[in-house]
């Protein structure tokens, strides 16, 4: 009797406890998500938070992995600014890559930032901006500059540095960014067409 009281206490508390900070922990993740997103809008003005409007792309969709794809459509003045993809690069070293990439709408890339890898420290870790400036070379780049066909590392012929070391998970992070390009050049319209709360 005594053990029956103490759980239905114990679940009470518990019960009360979840209602009652909910609303903050909800809270604490949109901020988190707001600052994660932020960072690759360097010099962009934009109204709103970056996550209210909010698209998922399901696969097949031609971009990087295989998973569902999160956009975060960013608008100024009612207009579209930029499109921020959550895509997963595969063919990293250690595994996949997940990166958050922005464009704006006229197709440059706004920033690049990983999210998520298991690459080897000291060698393909440093394509974290934590880590080294590697992966801020991308920011202002599109496929006209440079050209579509120079995007990838010098040592196979392109315009973009790869790490002392490393090579493979520069390719990985790359084609990935190349990828995500070449699907919003040819879906720009639809990506920002789409309803808000779809």
């Amino acid at each position: 009797m005594i053990l029956a009281v103490l759980a239905a206490i114990c679940t009470a508390l518990v019960a009360v406890t979840h209602s009652t900070s909910a609303p903050r922990i909800e809270q604490n993740r949109q901020d988190f998500l707001e600052q994660s997103l932020a960072p690759v809008l360097a010099g962009i003005d934009y109204d709103g938070a970056l996550s209210e409007s909010t698209i998922l792309i399901a696969p097949p969709h031609g971009l990087p992995g295989d998973d569902e794809v999160p956009v975060y459509r960013v608008y100024a003045g009612g207009e579209p600014v930029a499109a921020l993809f959550v895509v997963r690069a595969r063919g990293g070293f250690s595994g996949p890559i997940r990166l958050l990439i922005g464009i704006s709408a006229d197709g440059e890339i706004t920033g690049v930032r990983v999210l998520e890898h298991r690459e080897t420290p000291g060698l393909g870790d440093l394509i974290d901006a934590d880590k080294s400036d590697w992966i801020n070379q991308f920011n202002g780049k599109s496929l006209v500059t440079p050209a579509v066909t120079a995007w990838s590392i010098k040592r196979d012929g392109g315009e973009f540095d790869q790490l002392t070391g490393a090579s493979i998970t520069p390719r990985a992070v790359i084609k990935a960014i190349k990828e995500t390009m070449l699907y919003f050049e040819s879906n720009r319209d639809v990506v920002f067409a789409q309803g808000a709360d779809e």
